[in-house]
């Protein structure tokens, strides 16, 4: 078999005498979201920072496509193609769309002008790819609904050719219709072979959007579990109680 886009192999983390991440080893493969779920404390957004090289890891081992990888900074990440989309998105609000695209990393014409025509047809581009009801090109994103600023925040990543996505509860405070909307682009990366580990509390949108879970308590892996195979009231068994249920691989140290 291919080995796994991702590895965390036995990953550690603690500040002071907490252990907000305590060996910890999940995985992800191509086209598949895998979602890391618990409660506030958990030790999710902890270990999915020292991924994206927004914290050090004080043990433990990252491999990407099979390969040990070094990761000690964000410049590190997305060398090796991850991107994160945060919850609040970290988009300029007064900027349109291809000013978001491209902000940081504007394209210029050979006169050293920016090239604000280019910018907005490869914005026009890769949205059309993802979201083809986009449309509110010239508008200031912070006139746009929160499913039209999660298309933009998404496009960002994939423009400049992210292979591992780190979505941090990518549908908080969204309605029914923007939900949907972030649910058909999940859908729409993982046909390209994308792989998303998707941050969240929140036991529905981890079934809705999920190919697996990995639930976290007090630092540790309670287990991991298809989503499909198992019952919302198992996974906030796991939350809460900290025990795997059957069609489960709990994790060690899992509460049994």
């Amino acid at each position: 078999m291919a080995a796994p886009l991702v590895e965390l192999r036995q990953m550690q983390k603690s500040f002071g005498g907490i252990h907000a991440v305590d060996h910890v080893s999940i995985d992800l493969n191509p086209g598949e979201v895998v979602g890391v779920l618990g409660h506030n404390g958990a030790g999710k957004s902890v270990l999915m920072k020292m991924l994206s090289g927004a914290l050090p890891r004080d043990g433990g081992e990252i491999w990407i496509n099979g390969a040990q990888a070094t990761i000690n900074n964000p410049r590190d990440a997305r060398d090796y193609q991850i991107e994160t989309i945060y919850q609040y998105l970290a988009l300029a609000d007064n900027l349109d769309a291809a000013s978001n695209l491209f902000l940081g990393r504007e394209l210029v014409t050979p006169m050293g002008f920016l090239d604000d025509a280019t910018m907005e047809a490869e914005t026009r581009r890769i949205l059309a790819r993802l979201n083809p009801n986009f449309r509110r090109f010239h508008t200031p994103v912070a006139g746009l609904s929160g499913g039209q600023r999660q298309s933009v925040a998404i496009a960002r990543a994939v423009y400049f050719n992210a292979k591992i996505l780190i979505m941090d509860e990518p549908t908080a405070a969204l309605g029914v219709q923007e939900t949907r909307m972030v649910a058909e682009l999940i859908e729409q990366l993982k046909s390209e072979g994308i792989g998303i580990f998707l941050i969240d509390h929140d036991i529905h949108q981890v079934k809705l959007l999920c190919d697996r879970a990995n639930v976290m308590k007090n630092g540790r892996l309670v287990g991991t579990v298809e989503v499909d195979k198992v019952t919302e009231d198992d996974m906030l068994g796991m939350i809460i109680a900290g025990k795997c249920p059957p069609s489960g691989i709990p994790g060690p140290g899992a509460i049994e």
